[in-house]
């Protein structure tokens, strides 16, 4: 009896410790520490009657959820309705894959020349007597009115850095030059009008593109991405038949001393120059930017150089020329026929180079 006394006395003096003023000694709780400045804390304070209740802090704002699209590239508002600055900017997953490439594409694109640059020389100006072959002119720079190159491209991307491509790029408008300076035969020069003479050139190329931007990053807000390029193949490029016309009157020997039928000077000269087609190494460097469209549509602005190699007649000129003869009295006549001549393998040739500014539309599946 005595033991079990001893534990309900015990237990009564625990009992009655916890439901006492005692309490308040076990868990102090000062003035000073409220929470009322801190928004949304929680603070535990015991009550008169020892019962510890949660008290929310009155001033405490509500939660607000924020819904829609994160801000933009380049973009410091983090929603339309909101005029709060970001603290950092976003890709948006749509926005980041948006000029990535992917898959097969088809392209076209058109370009405008603003630098042609090259000129025809005559091969055989060092050979025995090439000054006397009309059309051994001095160099002679090829001749442009509009030039606007096409292009036509089927590619793939390697990855979301590399793509490769074939394409087909056709050049025309370029012209041997409408006047050149002829040999006088004597070794000078005379001006000569020439016609024909138009160039093209056909070029199949395989090119492979790089985009730079993890080194320059997108430029004008996340809407272009910046690319280099390089390229090489073979180009058919084709000079057309052309004549050189040289009106100049050439003597050669004084009418007083001449005897009937010698031949006393030259007129009126003809040269049918044949033109020729040659394949050549071409390549090319490119760099552009790279925007889309909708529906998959990527649009290449770019700069490119473009060596399409070398330009090559046949290498046959046949000429005709007035012969004016002496009647044996101190005059001359011409005669009533004229002077054939054919030169083979006498070649004209320069290589041909292009800058070129224009657009690429691609097509991405």
């Amino acid at each position: 009896m005595k033991k079990v006394g001893f534990f309900a006395a015990l237990a009564g003096f625990l009992f009655g410790a916890s439901g006492g003023a005692g309490a308040a000694a076990i868990y102090p709780v000062y003035n000073g520490y409220q929470g009322t400045n801190v928004a949304g804390q929680v603070v535990l304070l015991p009550t008169t009657s020892g019962t510890v209740v949660p008290t929310t802090n009155p001033n405490a704002a509500s939660a607000t959820r924020i819904t829609g699209a994160l801000p933009q590239v380049g973009s410091n508002v983090t929603n339309a309705s909101s005029t709060t600055v970001a603290g950092r900017q976003y890709y948006q997953p749509s926005d980041f894959d948006r000029l990535a490439d992917s898959g097969l594409y088809v392209g076209l694109s058109v370009g405008y020349s603003v630098s042609v640059s090259g000129a025809m020389l005559s091969d055989y100006m060092n050979e025995d007597k090439g000054q006397f072959v009309p059309g051994a002119f001095q160099e002679a720079n090829f001749d442009t009115d509009t030039v606007i190159p096409l292009q036509m491209s089927v590619g793939a991307s390697i990855n979301n850095d590399f793509r490769v491509d074939f394409s087909y790029l056709r050049y025309t408008g370029i012209a041997y030059p409408s006047m050149v300076k002829s040999s006088d035969g004597v070794g000078g020069y005379v001006d000569a009008v020439v016609d024909g003479g138009a160039i093209t050139a056909n070029a199949t190329m395989l090119n492979l593109y790089y985009n730079i931007d993890s080194y320059t990053g997108y430029l004008a807000g996340g809407m272009l991405r910046p690319y280099i390029g390089a390229g090489v193949g073979i180009s058919l490029n084709t000079i057309a038949d052309y004549v050189v016309y040289d009106n100049t009157f050439y003597s050669e020997m004084e009418p007083s001393v001449a005897d009937p039928g010698d031949l006393t000077g030259i007129s009126d000269v003809y040269a049918y120059h044949n033109g020729g087609t040659s394949e050549q190494l071409a390549f090319m460097f490119e760099g552009g930017l790279t925007t889309e469209m909708d529906g998959g549509i990527k649009i290449d602005f770019f700069v490119r150089y473009m060596n399409l190699g070398q330009v090559r007649t046949s290498g046959s000129i046949i000429l005709s020329q007035t012969e004016w003869l002496g009647d044996g009295s101190g005059l001359e006549f011409p005669a009533d026929y004229d002077s054939v001549y054919h030169y083979t393998n006498w070649y004209e040739s320069g290589r041909l180079s292009t800058i070129d500014i224009g657009a690429r539309l691609r097509l991405q599946f």
